[in-house]
């Protein structure tokens, strides 16, 4: 089998065998297929597309091209969740302990954030001696003991993908459905959940703008995890402006926290009860949706999401004295609000740029090297359809460098469109791809 001629093949519109797929990963993987033939693969498939099958078989390829995690000594149905990342995103810190304290296993592995804010490693490490650097070992116990476990993505996970997407980020051939959903699911099936959950976020702060192709991209995701044997849901969800009102790492990890005490904000709270329904129900735990956020409002309610998350630091050495206690979490040097500039409602907020603004600030990395500063941030104070008046605050904006700070606000205020006429509202939860659609 040669690559010239499996390039061609795409090339022509042809398409191409499980057998053809997997010579051509492994190949690549170990160094035997040349960037520049996989470039023009990937090329060839950017124009010509992949068909069901064949994308299901570079997703399995991808994910068998290194450690596949075994979760069988884990009791029970294992659930994961994934975000397809946007501003103010910290739904994993509230979530998987209000799934794992009504009864649902939650065996996750995550990423450090590259880009306007941190990933969701970065947002626990605000927790003082937290770490997902813990052995195989650690994390079965913990899921089987506490119910979760969160651990640090290995580079033997799923190593197809991420020298394969290093490939796509330089060769314009990033932005193809079938690329993109083996890309996130190869990592996913490579994890060893039985059911995944996912979160598809669209609009200005999503990596998917148009809402029609996070529609696209969520049936295609659901339809691989399904086919390769995963109960697999989607849901889609608006991020045409922040998530919640807290932007940057330690912020976040308050809101969390807020949120598991019942006092979170209604966007981020309704997000994590449709994300946890649906964990529920795939973990064997509820029937209905309704069921389902009757048992996370309960747990709420009692407090045991909230222990659970304690337990849950804890184990990963953690100091749990911080959940109890935010005002422990770190915390900027200067804080300052940010004033409106007119009377008027708030019609749109370019919400990539407020995770810009925390970027600019610190708040995360433009490069694998930086060095994020956990305590830097934004709180938003008016959203999408809130009036406000000429003085009044939009935002509070945490810094510890006084130009970073000045950098920030100017940022901020472009991305805010104020208007007299107030906006219809959007939906927060666009749609449902339930397993069988």
């Amino acid at each position: 089998m040669r690559m010239y001629d499996l390039i061609m093949k795409k090339r022509n519109g042809g398409i191409l065998s499980e057998e053809e797929i997997t010579f051509m990963i492994q190949g690549f993987t170990a160094g035997k297929i040349p960037d520049y033939q996989m470039s023009a693969m990937m090329m060839a498939v950017y124009f010509q597309g992949m068909n069901e099958e064949e994308t299901l078989h570079l997703t399995m390829a991808m994910a068998h091209s290194g450690d596949m995690l075994d979760l069988s000594q884990i009791a029970g149905v294992k659930v994961d969740k994934h975000s397809t990342g946007g501003v103010g995103d910290k739904t994993s810190l509230a979530l998987t302990p209000m799934v794992a304290a009504c009864g649902v296993k939650v065996a996750k592995m995550s990423g450090r954030g590259l880009g306007h804010t941190g990933g969701t490693i970065d947002k626990l490490e605000s927790f003082t001696g937290f770490t997902t650097g813990i052995s195989e070992e650690t994390f079965l116990n913990n899921v089987n003991r506490i119910g979760i476990a969160i651990m640090g993505q290995t580079a033997d996970l799923a190593p197809a993908d991420k020298k394969l997407y290093a490939l796509r980020d330089v060769t314009a051939t990033v932005d193809n459905m079938s690329l993109i959903a083996s890309s996130i699911m190869s990592k996913k099936l490579a994890s060893g959940a039985d059911a995944i959950v996912l979160d598809v976020k669209t609009g200005s702060g999503a990596f998917m703008k148009k809402e029609e192709d996070a529609f696209a991209l969520a049936k295609e995701m659901t339809k691989l995890g399904n086919n390769a044997g995963r109960r697999t849901y989607a849901v889609i969800s608006d991020m045409d402006q922040p998530l919640g009102f807290a932007v940057g790492n330690a912020l976040e990890v308050k809101e969390a926290i807020a949120t598991l005490q019942g006092r979170g904000p209604e966007d981020f709270t309704e997000l994590c009860m449709t994300l946890g329904s649906y964990m529920l129900i795939a973990g064997g735990c509820a029937e209905t949706e309704k069921e389902a956020r009757e048992k996370l409002a309960a747990a709420v309610e009692r407090g045991d999401a909230l222990a659970k998350l304690a337990e849950f630091v804890e184990a990963q050495g953690g100091d749990k004295k911080a959940v109890f206690h935010p005002e422990l979490l770190p915390q900027a040097s200067i804080i300052e609000e940010i004033p409106a500039p007119r009377d008027g409602y708030v019609s749109r907020i370019q919400c990539d740029e407020i995770g810009i603004c925390s970027l600019l600030l610190g708040g995360g990395r433009e490069t694998k090297e930086s060095e994020i500063d956990l305590s830097v941030g934004l709180i938003l104070r008016k959203k999408k359809g809130d009036y406000v008046k000429k003085g009044e605050s939009l935002a509070q904006i945490h810094a510890n460098d006084r130009s970073r700070l000045e950098s920030a606000r100017e940022r901020f205020l472009a991305a805010y469109t104020i208007v007299e006429q107030k906006p219809e509202p959007e939906p927060l939860i666009k749609g449902v791809i339930l397993p069988k659609q």
